[in-house]
């Protein structure tokens, strides 16, 4: 008989302080790989999150007024505490999202480079001066934090996305508040303790567990100026257009269908070892992963598909504790109940299923949240999966007879996240790139995520407005430009009035 796994009664952080949920109401936390519940966190009502809004507010102004350099000086200390805490912080996430601990370093790797971008704010904030334009008038721009500013992320990275949304936020002198999900909350209030010891002041990082309520007052309230979301295709769209009907800036990022075109001339076992790791990676569980891998020519297409089959056979699912495991298991129950029905329709609609994930006995036997790796070869555009993204193990191979036939179809689709094509031709590699419209294009590079230090979007329903999730636009996201123009007369000298519209004459 296994001994009972300890529930966590979770809070929310507010103002400083570790915050007892006041609802009565709390969603359950899952451990994917066990199915139980390791945790309850507080859902926050409008009045709760109100209230948080509030702290930060009153927060703000020192925090604005502090010098950039000074502020860079705290998210130094976080960083170092971030390295310091490294084997807890990933416990937490393998224990919350099912990861690998390969792929959970990976994660915290990718959410130090957000931090380190926003190390060197005091570069990217710097305005333009220009000396007399005219009439002895300076003129000059600076550009000023927005106030209290949110971020809501979802719970495939529960610490890359959050950081990436909110390092930068902070570093120019914003107030955060940061809804997690549900699903990974333990991440951020780690996360939060951290921001603390390194000497942030109280209000300034602030995390509210919660749901439509929490997120339609943080859309509402007149105090927060700016949205940034990572999460559904749907509820990006809803995120922004209920947050630009309140006046907000508001960037979301959706969903995504990522392709990857094999030319004739690549070399396949390169390209199955780049697919593999690419598709499947964090069981699928990306918005970069590649959903579909699009061989040009049927004998491209039948060497190809000889090759996966035999190494995506191999894989291994299971326990991140277990050694040799290549991916784990999805986030939910009802997400692995989804990805088995999209099989099983692609399959009634006439897709081959080449290696079937539903048939492995940990898919089968174990409480844990488990889909095997699945590869469905023949998808043709009539096909619910051709276009829908599965957010699970479920990849796809569409078989083309061109290049051009290739961008067509990916331009067709209504997800643009990011692609990426195999070739050793670099005609073929200039075509696509230029005829592509896609945000994100690899060329022989499987999962094309930029770093850091770049910007991070896709285009049509993957990103609604204008904002960037990674790189530097995120400094100029959440500040506002003031310009400015100076005269200091001479006192001695009388000025006559002008009527006519200033010039730099």
């Amino acid at each position: 008989m296994t001994e009972a796994v300890s529930v966590k009664k979770l809070t929310h952080f507010i103002n400083g302080e570790l915050v007892e949920g006041k609802s009565n109401n709390y969603s359950k936390v899952y451990n994917p790989t066990t199915g139980e519940v390791i945790a309850e966190v507080p859902i926050a009502t409008a009045e709760e999150t109100r209230e948080a809004i509030a702290a930060a507010k009153a927060a703000f102004p020192a925090w604005r007024d502090l010098s950039v350099a000074k502020r860079a000086e705290v998210l130094m200390r976080f960083r170092f505490l971030l390295t310091e805490n490294m084997d807890q912080l990933l416990d937490i996430i393998c224990t919350e999202s099912g990861k690998t601990l390969e792929d959970a370093r990976g994660e915290v790797t990718r959410a130090l480079e957000s931090v380190d971008l926003a190390i060197g704010a005091p570069h990217l904030v710097k305005g333009e001066y220009s000396v007399n334009v005219g009439g002895q008038i300076n003129a000059y721009s600076a550009k000023y934090p927005l106030g209290v500013v949110a971020a809501i992320s979802p719970f495939n990275f529960p610490i890359m996305v959050p950081l990436a949304q909110t390092s930068m936020a902070v570093a120019v002198g914003n107030a955060v508040i940061l809804k997690a999900s549900e699903k990974v909350p333990m991440t951020s209030l780690f996360v939060s303790e951290l921001w603390k010891k390194a000497g942030l002041p109280d209000g300034i990082w602030t995390v509210v567990n919660g749901s439509k309520d929490a997120v339609n007052e943080l859309l509402e309230n007149p105090t927060v100026q700016a949205i940034s979301f990572v999460g559904s295709t749907p509820v990006a769209k809803y995120i922004y257009e209920t947050g630009s009907k309140y006046g907000k800036r508001v960037t979301a990022l959706g969903g995504g269908k990522n392709n990857m075109v094999v030319m004739p001339d690549a070399d396949l076992e390169q390209v199955a070892n780049a697919f593999i790791g690419a598709a499947y990676g964090a069981a699928s569980q990306r918005c970069m992963a590649i959903s579909t891998i699009m061989p040009v020519g049927e004998e491209t297409a039948d060497r190809l598909v000889a090759i996966l089959k035999e190494k995506i056979s191999n894989l291994k699912v299971g326990s991140y504790k277990e050694e040799g495991t290549d991916f784990g298991p999805v986030i939910s129950k009802e997400s692995k109940e989804n990805i088995l029905k999209a099989i099983d329709l692609a399959e009634r609609q006439g897709a081959t299923v080449v290696v079937d994930g539903r048939e492995l006995d940990i898919v089968k036997n174990s409480e844990g949240f488990f889909v095997g790796p699945t590869l469905l070869d023949n998808i043709t555009k009539e096909m619910e999966i051709f276009d829908e993204e599965v957010f699970g193990p479920a990849r796809n191979v569409v078989r083309v007879n061109s290049l051009s036939e290739a961008i067509d179809f990916i331009n067709g689709q209504d997800l643009a996240n990011g692609v990426t094509i195999f070739t050793n031709d670099g005609a073929a590699a200039r075509k696509f790139t230029t005829e592509i419209d896609v945000g994100m294009v690899g060329v022989n590079v499987p999962i094309p995520i930029p770093v850091g230090y770049h910007n991070f979007a896709g285009f049509k329903g993957s990103r609604f407005g204008e904002g960037h999730m990674f790189g530097p636009d995120q400094a100029r996201f959440f500040t506002k430009t003031k310009t400015v123009s100076e005269r200091w007369p001479d006192t001695t000298e009388t000025t006559a009035s002008t009527f006519a519209f200033p010039s730099n004459n």
